[in-house]
């Protein structure tokens, strides 16, 4: 018997399994966080890939903004901006800077959450907009996206003089990675843009699954947009479990997002043995705050489990659904197979909010049985969404053993959304 260590909310949780029940645990091998994070932060803003220095951008220019992450992040913006404004500030004191909180679709980031985030004293002292994708006179059209959706992006960015953003560096279940042009679609644009990057069309294309870049056009989008805006330079990490840096990289906005990827690839491909049952997280908090985000965790396990098996995800969702929309399609869904067919036949300009979200979650539930497990959010909503649900993950392991059997084999991915998985 072993006991294993799960990520939930900000404690975690431990789950007891037989040693022939159990086919392994399978994570990251990211190597130990740096030894002074603010100096690696600075390491790289000194060494910037394929551009000139942040201070040397920043020199003759009348205003910056810099696309900060909201809430749902665990981007280490303590050690980041600080270091960002101190380089524009070098040789151009009196540099007017703007952070705008790039909260894409989600909810307003709240004052607690911004301290929490970059510290009391930046939070005081910065100019500091949250992005809102529903408030058009925010808004400022660039063209149009590869996709056919009109490119609509917060004004301030796309009027700055130069342009910057923070972020981090993860795997993304149909994104490829996250970081670098992420900032600008999703992270600024209007909503109707969201939509159309987010299309039905693109979300059931093979290449846009978790660590795929190439021929992904989800990620072809998200380039576009970020040239469009003019995203001049990027301060991306890579974090550990305990969303400490690992490594970070600074500069051009496509070759150092890049780079980073390429180095994080090395380190985050995982490949399992098919598993009958497949526990998993969607990391912890923050990560892990509603079911909408918990999806990501999902997917991990819809890569190594076999048809017909069980998916076990860990998330708080302390916060409830995450979207309304996407709570209400799925609670009124009268067949997971009907719905998610007429879901992959919408075009791309009648995408509805949180329709990528429920249909990758669809697609999951058409060949797996998903039971999330939660102390802290409403177990009936859960279950009116088409997933099962329990209080511990030995409850759910016991409940998954009476589906597929006794001697089901179980593959444990503690970080769902820290992996690329794929069965050996």
């Amino acid at each position: 018997m072993q006991q294993i260590h799960v990520p939930y909310g900000k404690n975690g949780m431990s789950v007891d399994i037989a040693d022939e029940n159990l086919l392994g645990v399978y994570e990251t091998t990211t190597p130990q966080p740096a030894a002074d994070q603010a100096a690696e932060v600075e390491n790289a803003l000194d060494n910037p890939i394929a551009s000139p220095s942040l201070e040397e951008l920043a020199r003759d220019k009348k205003n910056a903004v810099i696309i900060a992450s909201d809430h749902t992040r665990p981007v280490p913006s303590k050690y980041i901006i600080p270091a960002m404004l101190k380089r524009l500030r070098k040789f151009n004191p009196q540099i007017d800077i703007s952070i705008l909180i790039a909260t894409g679709c989600h909810r307003e980031t709240t004052r607690e959450e911004l301290e929490a985030k970059f510290g009391k004293d930046i939070v005081d002292n910065e100019k500091i907009v949250i992005h809102d994708c529903t408030d058009s006179s925010m808004y400022c059209n660039l063209g149009t996206l590869p996709s056919g959706g009109k490119l609509i992006v917060n004004r301030l960015a796309a009027e700055a003089d130069l342009l910057v953003s923070e972020g981090f560096i993860e795997p993304h279940f149909f994104a490829g990675y996250s970081g670098g042009r992420k900032s600008v679609l999703p992270g600024i644009a209007a909503r109707e843009t969201v939509l159309a990057n987010h299309c039905a069309e693109f979300i059931s294309s093979p290449f846009a699954r978790t660590g795929i870049l190439n021929n992904n056009p989800i990620h072809e989008d998200m380039l576009f947009a970020a040239k469009a805006a003019k995203l001049a330079f990027i301060v991306n990490v890579v974090i550990d479990h305990d969303k400490k840096i690992v490594r970070a990289f600074a500069g051009n906005s496509v070759e150092a997002h890049k780079t980073g990827c390429d180095y994080l690839d090395k380190f985050c491909k995982v490949t399992v043995p098919e598993a009958d049952i497949v526990i998993t997280s969607n990391g912890g908090y923050p990560l892990d705050q509603n079911i909408y985000q918990s999806v990501k965790g999902m997917t991990a396990g819809e890569a190594v489990c076999r048809p017909g098996g069980v998916i076990i995800l860990s998330a708080s969702c302390c916060d409830g659904h995450g979207g309304k929309d996407f709570c209400q399609a799925l609670t009124e869904a009268s067949s997971v197979p009907q719905f998610l067919r007429e879901i992959e036949r919408i075009p791309r300009n009648k995408t509805e909010q949180d329709q990528w979200q429920y249909q990758i979650l669809l697609r999951i539930l058409e060949k797996f049985k998903v039971i999330m497990v939660t102390r802290d959010c409403d177990h009936e909503m859960i279950k009116a969404m088409k997933l099962d649900v329990a209080s511990s993950i030995d409850e759910a392991l016991s409940m998954a053993y009476q589906i597929v059997g006794n001697s089901a084999k179980v593959a444990v991915i503690p970080d769902g959304v820290s992996v690329v998985a794929a069965k050996l």
